[in-house]
């Protein structure tokens, strides 16, 4: 568990197993477990093991397990179907206790079970220890969404970690890289977390590398750069679209006569664009933004070159096209999934005329809310002062109304990075990224529940229960 201030540890992280089970069976008219073994798994994380055992033939099989003495809160495992070898892992785990579990397979309405089995987990390693630490200044007041729910966090530097903690601090889940730091993660609709992912003599928020893992830990995709169609820099944001396929930032360069502006013949702008691989690594569609603007026509683009619109948020409309956000111009665009061409502007000098009050200057972690709602965590880096807003967009009249402006607290700033998503209809996780600070909010601003991080969070994604169990569900 990742303690609540004023603890003196946070919970550890490790496996001690009490029992390797051998030989272990279970007569049946067609059931007979052997082999059974309990490991750790390959990367000897402490928050899942493998159980391993055969059958004389094919069967469909799972795992129950509990904490010894709290057989009335069972685990179950996805079923196995029709195998004679299985590995199943657990996850799931507390830290720091002791588990018994048990193998159950069936045809035909008819159940088998082996003998009950005994491990136990360990403490947290001193690699995690600190990174978190929750105040729970009112449980009381918490939302009942909150509290039924993770919240997903990651780490960019290296050693990189990717992690998904409950609101009372407590380490659910976690995956670690000894080389790379994690530039951004995602949990997807597959229960996968997505990620980008490189070394320290990347940027902050550029990879070289896709990486999907499972729940279970193992890897669902994996692609460096340099292979098949991966052949740029890629920044800010991951998605799996419906088709199962993988939607990025990519970063796009050209050469452009400057000299008309007072630049060189051959100077190389930097800007953005949208990269989709499939499975495979091949690219299915592409988008720049160069597409859509001239550089010789921006006013500041010799200043601006090297880091010409600093895209730093992708979102997949429900029509499927494309929501895109820049930091330098401070505006949001639609683009056109089909054609590319963009269908709205929206932001400083945009199409739509912004309410008196509702001006924002760079939108983070920009997205459609479950209000429908365009929303965006805004740095506020004229006013020193970061603010949630959502808007209702209309595309064709060009209209706006603003739904949601909250306020975040006197000196709540940070001047890049940052993201606010909605919990329920009247409160908001929103991570103040630069102040190494999340919060829990109601719409007005106040603070509810907070967490210090010893890392710098880039944002920091709520996932409830109902779509990460059975491999993550609440203890």
């Amino acid at each position: 568990m990742f303690s609540k201030i004023n603890r003196s540890r946070i919970f550890a992280i490790g496996i001690m197993i009490i029992a390797i089970c051998v030989n272990a069976c279970t007569e049946g008219a067609f059931s007979t477990f052997k082999n059974i073994s309990l490991n750790e798994t390959i990367d000897g994380n402490s928050l899942r093991v493998a159980v391993q055992f055969s059958c004389a033939k094919a069967e469909d099989a799972y795992i129950e397990y509990w904490i010894n003495g709290q057989k009335d809160k069972l685990n179950t495992t996805p079923v196995s179907t029709q195998r004679s070898d299985f590995k199943i892992v657990l996850t799931n785990l507390k830290f720091n206790s002791t588990y018994q579990y048990r193998i159950v397979s069936g045809n035909g309405g008819v159940r088998f079970e082996s003998e009950i089995y005994t491990f136990k987990t360990k403490d947290v390693p001193d690699q995690l220890l600190g990174l978190y630490h929750v105040n729970l200044q009112n449980e009381q007041k918490l939302p009942t969404e909150f509290k039924d729910g993770i919240m997903l966090v990651y780490n960019r530097e290296t050693p990189g970690f990717i992690g998904m903690m409950d609101f009372q601090g407590t380490l659910r889940w976690y995956q670690r890289f000894n080389n790379t730091g994690v530039k951004v993660a995602h949990f997807t609709q597959n229960k996968t977390i997505l990620s980008i992912l490189a070394p320290m003599d990347y940027p902050t928020s550029y990879g070289n590398e896709i990486l999907e893992l499972s729940l279970t830990g193992d890897t669902v995709f994996h692609l460096k750069k340099g292979v098949m169609d991966f052949k740029q820099t890629i920044h800010h944001e991951i998605l799996l679209n419906s088709k199962n396929q993988y939607v990025t930032l990519s970063a796009e360069e050209k050469l452009v006569d400057l000299r008309p502006v007072g630049g060189k013949e051959a100077d190389t702008v930097k800007g953005d664009g949208i990269l989709i691989l499939d499975k495979s690594g091949k690219k299915i569609w592409s988008w720049s933004v160069f597409d859509a603007l001239d550089p010789l026509k921006e006013r500041n683009i010799l200043k601006e070159a090297k880091d010409w619109m600093h895209a730093n948020s992708l979102f997949i409309d429900t029509d499927g096209n494309y929501i895109i956000s820049f930091y330098n111009n401070g505006q949001i665009w639609k683009v056109n999934a089909t054609n590319k061409k963009v269908m709205w502007k929206f932001g400083k000098g945009g199409d739509f005329a912004l309410p008196k009050g509702a001006e924002f200057d760079q939108g983070h972690a920009v997205h459609i809310n479950k209000q429908h709602n365009l929303m965006l965590f805004d740095n506020g880096t004229s006013k020193k002062r970061s603010q949630i807003l959502a808007f209702d967009l209309n595309p064709v009249s060009k209209q706006v109304s603003l739904k949601l402006q909250t306020q975040l607290q006197e000196g709540t700033f940070t001047d890049r990075m940052g993201s606010a998503y909605l919990i329920n209809d009247k409160t908001i996780l929103t991570c103040v990224s630069k102040q190494n600070q999340v919060f829990l909010t109601t719409k007005t601003g106040e603070v509810l529940w907070s967490m210090m991080c010893a890392n710098t969070p880039y944002r920091v994604e709520f996932i409830p229960y109902s779509k990460s169990k059975p491999f993550i569900a609440a203890l």
